[in-house]
């Protein structure tokens, strides 16, 4: 396999995903400095890397180590080949014009790719500008535009993924970042972790996370790109009232929730967010698939692309509620997929909603099309 064959550890990847057999083995850190750490996930943690041949040029290295990853390989593959496929650049490196292709202003990029006998590590494109409810929560005013404005950067990137084939599968708060601390800063989506190219085989994995998940999903049902678009009605809803639609401390109670489609506009929350935002959500948490928006449609509803967005400033009240329901060490923690997939298949589910002696029997291998 490209990134855990035994032979040629520690030579740079070529883009298409193959080692460059020119390359001699390279120690990251005679490329890079590593400094502090940014973040820690299940398998890895990020560190600041600073390039030694451009000292100041700065970059997220993701550092992923083997021994914990063994057996999961397939899943760090995968994201390998999702973000390659929104920054592989032509096959020129000598063309002055050679840009990246399969790029979108709004997906965090993959810039290299390197291994050594225990680690891998993906140098990634530095983002800066913190977490969606941190700077809410900060500003001074905060209005239904300003949440309009942030979906249609989401919806526009997710729309450009899904046309390349590719569905995230975990589209959360947590995953869409500020590229800066600009006051106007634009959104990145990161973590592909879970993403999927549909030309894979088929979905039906129980993957992603409580609370954001599409029904089809816990239907176990095979799915596609409109789980994404799920998870973005999901982020709306939280964005205009600071709380999430579907909540309970038991899962399975969640779940079933989740199965019916039951939410609420509950007062006093609602009570000042303008007609068009409902009808826009209800038309992304559709539990009919068939009748639930595509990112298209929804990028010309008109909350999205019109007027119909409310400049109230609801500020305070978002702010509360997502300080309240939110607080950094519950929305920080991180869902990795078996451990949701093992929480799925110990819930008690059904179409019509939950069983305490029915499981999930999906397994995390995608069901591959027959022919």
């Amino acid at each position: 396999m490209p990134l855990f064959g035994k032979k040629d550890s520690g030579k740079k990847l070529r883009k298409d995903g193959h080692k460059d057999i020119d390359k001699q083995i390279i120690n990251i850190e005679d490329k890079y400095h590593l400094r502090q750490v940014l973040g820690n996930g299940a398998f890895s943690e990020v560190r600041l890397g600073e390039s030694k041949e451009n000292p100041g040029q700065l970059f997220a290295v993701k550092i992923i180590d083997k021994k914990a990853l063994k057996g999961k390989e397939d899943s760090l593959e995968n994201e390998i080949k999702v973000l390659r496929r929104f920054s592989a650049m032509p096959d020129n490196e000598n063309d002055p014009d050679r840009k990246p292709w399969l790029c979108h202003p709004n997906i965090v990029q993959l810039l290299e790719t390197y291994e050594d006998k225990t680690k891998v590590y993906l140098i990634m494109e530095l983002v800066t500008g913190g977490e969606l409810f941190d700077r809410i929560v900060e500003k001074g005013s905060y209005t239904e535009k300003d949440a309009s404005g942030l979906i249609r950067q989401v919806l526009e990137a997710v729309d450009y993924m899904h046309e390349q084939g590719v569905v995230h599968r975990d589209l959360k708060p947590e995953n869409l970042l500020y590229y800066n601390t600009d006051e106007d800063s634009k959104i990145m989506i990161s973590d592909f972790g879970l993403s999927k190219m549909e030309d894979s085989g088929i979905m039906a994995t129980a993957c992603g996370t409580p609370g954001y998940v599409a029904p089809e999903v816990l239907a176990q049902k095979p799915y596609g790109k409109a789980v994404d678009v799920w998870s973005i009605g999901v982020i709306s809803y939280i964005l205009l009232c600071g709380y999430p639609p579907f909540y309970d401390e038991n899962d399975a109670n969640l779940f079933a929730q989740i199965l019916k489609g039951e939410f609420e506009f509950d007062s006093p929350y609602w009570d000042e967010i303008s007609d068009s935002a409902k009808d826009f959500i209800q038309h992304l948490m559709c539990v009919d698939v068939e009748k639930r928006y595509t990112c298209k449609l929804a990028l010309a509803h008109p909350w999205i692309s019109g007027n119909a967005a409310s400049s109230k400033n609801i500020h305070g009240t978002v702010s509360e509620q997502l300080k309240k329901n939110f607080a950094k060490s519950r929305w920080k923690q991180a869902y990795h997929a078996a451990t949701v997939i093992r929480q799925m298949q110990r819930m008690a589910l059904n179409s019509g909603g939950s069983s305490r002696n029915n499981t999930i029997n999906r397994t995390e291998t995608e069901k591959q099309p027959s022919n």
